[in-house]
């Protein structure tokens, strides 16, 4: 049984996670990852979901705000072993329900041209492709795309 914990930055589990993506974008990108690591820093952020199965933490992402009424989905992370289960959706319909409560109108995430099933992911959950924003403007390896969340509870459901 899959649970979510709304949490911060701060959580151990959530660093665990994001420790583990780290070193799967690393191997996916090499040395290109680099120049994405510092749009990567997550500090002191209060909005942070983390998936467990049977108490252990096997999934995690969180949002910050990107404009006045979008947030940015950030650090989204299942660990390779649990995918095909649905975490990343359930992760990510909590972010949006999360962001929507907190009065939000849509969600921007960036992606990466060689991760294709997160691509494919996203689009199944309602996620369309735009032009890159900052900082991604002309970055050929960056797929970034947006989400107009549910105006109301009744919407989402």
């Amino acid at each position: 049984m899959i649970t979510l914990k709304r949490t911060n930055s701060n959580d151990s589990d959530f660093s665990l996670l994001t420790m583990q993506l780290d070193n799967e974008l690393k191997t996916i990108y090499g040395a290109t990852q680099e120049e994405f690591d510092q749009y990567n820093e997550i500090a002191d952020l209060q909005t942070v979901v983390i998936a467990y199965e049977n108490n252990k933490p096997v999934g995690c992402g969180c949002f910050k705000q990107f404009d006045a009424d979008s947030v940015e989905i950030k650090r989204m992370f299942v660990e390779p072993g649990q995918r095909g289960k649905g975490i990343g959706a359930f992760i990510l319909n909590e972010l949006e329900n999360w962001a929507a409560e907190t009065g939000y109108q849509s969600t921007v995430l960036e992606t990466g041209t060689a991760q294709p099933a997160a691509v494919q992911l996203y689009k199944k959950l309602g996620y369309q492709i735009i032009p890159n924003y900052h900082p991604y403007i002309g970055n050929a390896l960056s797929v970034c795309m947006k989400k107009l969340l549910a105006k109301n509870l009744q919407e989402r459901l």
